[in-house]
C-alpha cells in the first residue's frame, strides 16, 4: 500500500472521528499532530494526510458547495459520515491538488468507500467526484 493511500485513511479517519464527535475539524487535526510527533515510522502517511485536512480546512465552504452542487437532491447533512469524508477528500484533490491526477483521486476515494462504507457508496462517491471532474 502506498504512503499516500496510508495517508487518505488517515485523513479518513480525522474527518470521520471530527464528524461524529462534533468536533471542529481542527481540533481533531491537533490530537492527531500530537500523537503523530510520537510515531516517526508513520511520518510520510502523516504528512500528506495533514496536507488534505489542511486543504479541507482551508476551502471547506467551497468544497462543500461543489458536493452539493453535484450530489444531485443529497443534502451534504444526510450522506453517510464516511461518504461525506470521502467526497471532501477527493473534491480537494480534484479542485486543488494538481499533483494527483483526477482518476486517482476518484478511485482512491471509490475503494475506501468500498472498504469503510454501505454497499452502494462506491458508485455514489464515483458519481458526485466524477461530476466535481467534469465541472472543474
Amino acid at each position: 500500500m502506498s504512503a499516500r493511500t496510508k495517508a487518505r485513511k488517515r485523513a479518513l479517519d480525522i474527518l470521520f472521528s471530527s464528524d461524529v464527535r462534533g468536533d471542529a475539524l481542527g481540533v481533531t487535526l491537533a490530537a492527531e499532530a500530537k500523537r503523530a510527533a510520537s510515531e516517526p515510522a508513520r511520518e510520510a502517511s502523516w504528512l500528506y494526510a495533514r496536507e488534505i485536512i489542511d486543504g479541507i480546512i482551508d476551502h471547506g465552504e467551497d468544497i462543500d458547495e461543489s458536493i452539493v452542487t453535484h450530489s444531485r437532491d443529497w443534502k451534504i447533512d444526510r450522506m453517510p459520515t464516511v461518504d461525506r469524508a470521502l467526497l471532501r477528500m477527493g473534491a480537494w484533490e480534484i479542485l486543488y491538488n494538481d499533483e494527483v491526477p483526477t482518476a486517482v483521486a476518484i478511485d482512491e476515494a471509490v475503494e475506501l468507500a468500498k472498504e469503510f462504507s454501505t454497499d452502494d457508496s462506491g458508485a455514489f462517491v464515483h458519481g458526485v467526484l466524477a461530476r466535481v471532474a467534469r465541472a472543474s
